[in-house]
């Protein structure tokens, strides 16, 4: 085996490595809803190459109102699809669009792009005060564990 094709066969199996971290184990950012104007739960997303954060914590019964700004022109994220909750809304590049609805049960909901790349998830949790056991992160580890 000649030199060249040592290094073409480290840097294939480099390669490889990477994608199977990247998407089998890299741990993304989750973060709880904080309570806007007339008890509305708000976040802020940030839409670049994926969702930020890409778990998104909510009360069960309270009306959500999520804020996508979507910083790039990549056909991928011109839309975000919450399939459970009936929502397949458009995002311009480079504006804010706001996203409301109501969760009403408690549980684990997907959300995507219009292509199914881009992937997050909304944990809605019972009605009531935050457990401090249920911190965003602990949902977060709990996902990839």
């Amino acid at each position: 085996m000649t030199s060249t094709q040592i290094a073409v066969t480290a840097l294939g199996a480099v390669a490889i490595g990477w994608v199977l971290w990247y998407f089998l184990f890299s741990r993304g950012t989750a973060v709880a809803a904080t309570a806007g104007a007339g008890g509305v739960q708000e976040v802020h997303v940030t839409v670049k190459g994926g969702y930020t954060p890409d778990t998104i914590v909510v009360q069960a019964g309270k009306p959500v109102r999520l804020q996508f700004y979507r910083d790039e022109t990549a056909d991928c994220s011109e839309r975000v699809v919450f399939e459970r909750f009936g929502i397949d809304q458009e995002l311009p590049a480079f504006q804010t669009t706001t996203v409301e609805f109501t969760p009403e049960q408690p549980g684990e909901y997907a959300f995507r792009c219009g292509m199914n790349m881009l992937k997050g998830l909304l944990v809605v949790e019972p009605p009531g005060e935050r457990r401090a056991a249920s911190s965003p992160h602990k949902f977060h580890d709990a996902r990839h564990e």
